[in-house]
């Protein structure tokens, strides 16, 4: 699989580069199941019916249509609007759970160094809550190279909505055409296509079994795949000598 990963064929004018967080810069050994089943029992307390919902589908997936159900049953505003604090009020609680286990991905910080000092504006844009990802950020001795961050608790629209990435481009000064998104995802995958903003997959490793191969990245519209974040440095111009790390294999729940 990892030798049939094509490199760009193309030299990136990209000015700003914004990066997904967990999973691709951090570690965070999220619960996967446990989120999911979290975010089920939340919606079906609140009338979503038993069995609508599946811990086969991604935690955004599950928020997005359970809201739908709500939605559609006429219910009053105010009971969504409750649903989605108590849901977004756990999802909380299970992230920062898992802060004290929180690491750097491999040669995350020595990538976005070279980056950084190479002239590229970089970027954050995470479904994880501003608190957890500042705190990963900083627990990981990211958080310098990230000014710019639009976190679930941002005002406005969240990942994936395109809008979500052009406001934080905006705030960054960088055109969607001059821009990149990274991430493992495919949410972020659908986030940067419907932005018309550049993607590009990293296939780290993942103990989540929703985890994205190669082929669904490419049917998702990725301009281009890399391993790890050293071969994406590549992809910029950017040489990063690879660091031997020992620990768990990366992974996302949230983004």
């Amino acid at each position: 699989m990892a030798a049939s990963i094509p490199p760009p064929s193309f030299t990136e004018p990209a000015l700003g580069i914004v990066f997904d967080l967990d999973g691709t810069l951090v570690d965070s050994q999220h619960d996967f199941p446990r989120l999911r089943k979290t975010v089920i029992h939340i919606a079906e307390k609140y009338g979503v019916p038993p069995g609508r919902l599946s811990v086969t589908e991604t935690v955004n997936r599950l928020l997005r249509d359970a809201t739908a159900i709500l939605v559609a049953d006429n219910l009053p505003e105010g009971h969504v609007f409750r649903f989605e604090k108590e849901v977004n009020d756990a999802i909380d609680t299970i992230e920062m759970e898992a802060l004290p286990r929180t690491q750097a991905t491999p040669n995350a910080g020595p990538v976005l160094k070279a980056l950084s000092e190479k002239g590229f504006r970089l970027g954050l844009l995470t479904r994880s809550s501003d608190h957890f990802a500042r705190s990963a950020l900083s627990k990981t001795q990211l958080a310098p190279y990230f000014p710019f961050l639009r976190s679930r608790s941002s005002p406005g629209p969240v990942k994936p909505s395109p809008e979500a990435l052009r406001l934080l481009l905006e705030t960054m000064g960088i055109p969607t055409e001059r821009a990149v998104l990274v991430g493992d995802q495919l949410l972020d995958c659908e986030c940067a296509v419907a932005a018309r903003v550049k993607f590009y997959g990293v296939m780290l490793p993942s103990k989540d079994p929703l985890h994205v191969d190669l082929e669904k990245f490419q049917a998702g519209g990725a301009t281009a795949v890399a391993r790890d974040l050293t071969e994406l440095a590549g992809y910029f111009g950017v040489k990063v000598a690879p660091v031997a790390t020992k620990g768990p294999s990366p992974g996302s729940a949230t983004g």
